[in-house]
């Protein structure tokens, strides 16, 4: 199986912290150059040295900033072309739908989906002129079953999936994959934030609201970063040159569908 990066760059969007640094490590573990992507200069700097191999990097960038974007990526780019993007951003704040404010729709949509179209609008002519490229998007398994209280992730996220099964369809000739990797729970700060959320709202510990939602998984625990890193690794990898277009699930079994 050919699962050897050798020679590629990525550029791995969220990765200061969680599913995004482990996606990096693992990257740059095959032998990729890796270029983080993070608000946080001084995470990144952190981050940059968990990193194994050489020839890795960081652009600071706040994802809702579609100027910044342009300004950063767009020169890196050039520099040294990517021919990996994991597109990867933190969750929206939770809350029922109902309640949402239009603002947090519109920054949740820049952040995520805008953003994704930005950075894949800069890297996507090179990917296609040497006739090699991943698009890796990071997304939820509320794309499948939404998930209760997460009603502007729910919303924005099943955007994200939509954009990234259409340009899959658009790019295919040119040796360009676009798939979307739908983590469940994992233990990541976003998971800690969200169990002190419900736990207040049920009226329980933190400990029992996660052996709850334990209870609710079939494999019986959270998963890890580096569990749904390994499915983003092979994604960029030439092994999965014939894998285009899916929304693969890393939960352990939770989401009820096929």
């Amino acid at each position: 199986m050919d699962l050897n990066l050798e020679g590629k760059r990525a550029l791995v969007c969220g990765s200061s912290q969680g599913i995004g640094l482990a996606s990096a490590i693992e990257l740059a573990s095959l032998g990729a150059s890796v270029t983080l992507v993070s608000r946080s200069e001084e995470k990144l700097v952190k981050a940059l040295e968990q990193l194994p191999g050489s020839g890795h990097d960081f652009l600071a960038i706040d994802l809702n900033d579609s100027d910044a974007i342009r300004e950063l990526v767009g020169p890196s780019h050039k520099k040294s072309p990517y021919s990996i993007l994991v597109n990867n951003s933190a969750g929206p704040k939770g809350g029922p739908i109902e309640f949402a404010d239009p603002d947090d729709f519109v920054a949740a949509f820049k952040q995520h989906l805008l953003a994704a179209s930005i950075i894949s609008k800069i890297v996507l002519p090179e990917m296609k002129s040497i006739g090699f490229g991943r698009i890796i998007n990071i997304i939820s398994t509320s794309v499948k079953t939404p998930l209760m209280g997460l009603g502007v992730s729910n919303t924005i996220r099943s955007a994200v999936a939509s954009w990234g099964k259409t340009l899959s369809l658009e790019v295919a000739p040119f040796g360009v994959t676009v798939n979307s990797v739908l983590p469940g729970a994992t233990a990541t700060s976003r998971l800690d934030s969200l169990l002190e959320s419900w736990a207040q709202k049920s009226g329980c510990s933190v400990e029992e609201e996660a052996t709850k939602r334990k209870a609710a998984i079939p494999a019986g625990r959270f998963g890890e970063p580096s569990e749904v890193a390994s499915v983003v690794a092979f994604l960029s990898s030439p092994a999965a040159a014939y894998v285009n277009g899916v929304a693969l699930s890393v939960d352990g079994g939770r989401t009820a569908c096929l």
